[in-house]
């Protein structure tokens, strides 16, 4: 198993900062106005969330992680250490690749764009594989687990949308996957319509989404994300894209591996306090050590 962890956190939180205003304290609120998503501190004692997510990497075996952050944004480095490799943190160690914002763009180029430069950063991870998550949502460390040690060359896992804690007009919103009877993946469909999900939907009726939680063979995904376009709508170089070009040169050769649980995310404001008895609930007070 390669314990190689790649953490997205490079964008620049337009949501949670532009979104209004929540119940929240001065803290909160300028944590939210003025950090990562990742980096609003949500635990006992004002612990920041990527905490959480990186305890969770722990438990379920990973070792080496890179964190992509964004160019202006401090807090993750003042946290973490400030060492571009080998940056102590749960037993694991942690290093750091920068996502830019290009030239006449307002934020960066998207996720695709982000797993290429940790990629990119670690040319020792060639010959490996690479699970790859969002910042700002906590995945389980069941799930991380699952990935860390499925034997296929590239996998993900895929979420029960009736499991997911979330409004239903938000839960419709996320991808879908459409997968064979084998279990392996055959499309992720953005933004998806009513007769997307239809056919995505299993004879019992289970639908799949995609949360980001991937794993690939570094070999193989990175030229794919070197190449992936622009979506012509978001402007942005995705990595359901890059899967997508993937899976047309190689067909079943992505996994997906379903799970039923609910992975809390911070996208908004209003998010906050939902995540915050979440954390309350699984981890209690004090230590970061889950119930």
């Amino acid at each position: 198993m390669d314990p190689n962890l790649v953490i997205m956190a490079g964008g620049i939180s337009s949501r949670m900062k532009k979104s209004g205003f929540a119940q929240l304290d001065s803290r909160l609120l300028n944590d939210a106005e003025k950090k990562s998503k990742a980096m609003i501190g949500l635990g006992d004692g004002g612990r920041p969330f990527l905490d959480y997510l990186l305890h969770n990497a722990d438990v379920a075996g990973y070792r080496d992680i890179v964190i992509v952050v964004g160019e202006m944004d401090r807090s993750i480095r003042v946290h973490y250490g400030e060492a571009e490799h080998g940056n102590a943190f749960l037993g694991m160690s942690i290093s750091y690749a920068v996502q830019p914002v290009p030239s006449g763009r307002s934020k960066p180029l998207g996720t695709a764009d982000a797993l290429m430069r940790g990629l990119e950063s670690r040319p020792d991870w060639a010959g490996t594989k690479v699970t790859v998550c969002n910042s700002d949502n906590l995945y389980t460390s069941e799930a991380l687990r699952c990935l860390l040690q499925a034997p296929e060359q590239c996998a993900l896992i895929d979420y029960d949308r009736d499991a997911l804690a979330f409004e239903s007009e938000r839960v419709q919103q996320f991808a879908v996957i459409r997968k064979d009877v084998s279990g392996y993946l055959l499309e992720i469909l953005e933004k998806p319509t009513p007769a997307d999900i239809a056919q995505a939907a299993e004879p019992d009726g289970r639908v799949g989404v995609s949360m980001n939680l991937f794993r690939f063979s570094y070999d193989i995904i990175l030229p794919y994300l070197r190449r992936v376009p622009l979506h012509p709508e978001r402007q942005e170089k995705e990595i359901p894209a890059a899967v997508m070009m993937l899976l047309h040169d190689a067909p079943r050769i992505v996994r997906a591996y379903p799970r039923a649980e609910h992975v809390p995310d911070l996208t908004n404001k209003h998010d906050i306090q939902k995540v915050q008895e979440y954390l309350r609930t699984i981890f209690g007070e004090g230590e970061l050590r889950p119930r």
